[in-house]
């Protein structure tokens, strides 16, 4: 898998997990994804400079601040799009598999 494709599916992943759970937090996510704090810290920073997200806090009590995420309506669109791409990469290697194990039930 090219290096771009790669980027898409963990920003695929980060703005999928966000949007379901805006409260989660970093080690949470990072955890879920097999991510390091470091990376995951990197990948929430480049999100947030391409507008794809928004990085609120709020104290959930008087020792920690907390982060909730927001995806923009770019954002928003970016995941639509990401995850449409990839559906058609899905169906395109499962009829490619389709095709190859027919042509071989074909040749026996």
């Amino acid at each position: 898998m090219n290096s771009i494709k790669k980027n898409n599916l963990v920003n695929c992943e980060i703005l999928r997990k966000i949007d379901k759970s805006p409260e989660i937090t970093q080690r949470e996510l990072a955890g879920e994804l097999g991510f390091s704090l470091g990376k995951l810290n990197y990948c929430l920073k480049e999100l947030k400079v391409k507008g794809l997200i928004k990085i609120k806090n709020f104290k959930s009590s008087k020792k920690k601040i907390s982060y909730y995420y927001i995806l923009t309506p770019s954002g928003i669109k970016m995941k639509k799009n990401l995850i449409i791409n990839f559906m058609k990469i899905k169906i395109r290697e499962y009829d490619e598999l389709k095709n190859e194990i027919n042509n071989q039930h074909l040749g026996q």
